[in-house]
């Protein structure tokens, strides 16, 4: 079981299982954020817990996620989708930079290009500690 949680120790994330590896996205939130996202579906392998604030995209009349953030610290821990899928599930996310540092520095991560063309990238070998240490 991987565990993030916020600077202020006030909100709390849970991801069961192997994490697999993470993505690394360069749209216009993510670059800005600077998250690593480990993703599942909302109340299966990922629970959150404690205080929690979300965003939606502003000027955007219908949002298909939300990010999720500690409302005391601003710490962003993860994005839920708005919009459940045939199955009924809703895709979700959370952000690794909140677990301890061994535990994630050995997950490959993917590249995203969310801000130009929608595509996974080439995976060029790199891992959480080449991005974070």
């Amino acid at each position: 079981m991987l565990t993030g949680t916020c600077h202020c120790g006030a909100a709390h994330w849970m991801l069961e299982g192997d994490p697999g590896p993470v993505t690394a996205c360069n749209c216009t939130l993510c670059r800005r954020y600077g998250t690593l996202w480990a993703y599942d579906y909302v109340d299966e392998r990922i629970r959150v817990s404690g205080p929690m604030g979300s965003y939606t995209r502003a000027g955007q009349e219908d949002p298909s996620l939300e990010i999720l953030f500690c409302p005391r610290c601003a710490c962003v821990l993860g994005w839920r989708g708005l919009r459940a899928s045939a199955s009924g599930r809703r895709r979700m996310a959370v952000n690794v930079r909140l677990a301890p540092p061994e535990a994630v520095a050995d997950l490959p991560i993917d590249h995203f290009d969310g801000l130009d063309t929608y595509d996974d990238l080439p995976r060029d070998g790199r891992c959480v500690r080449d991005m974070w240490f």
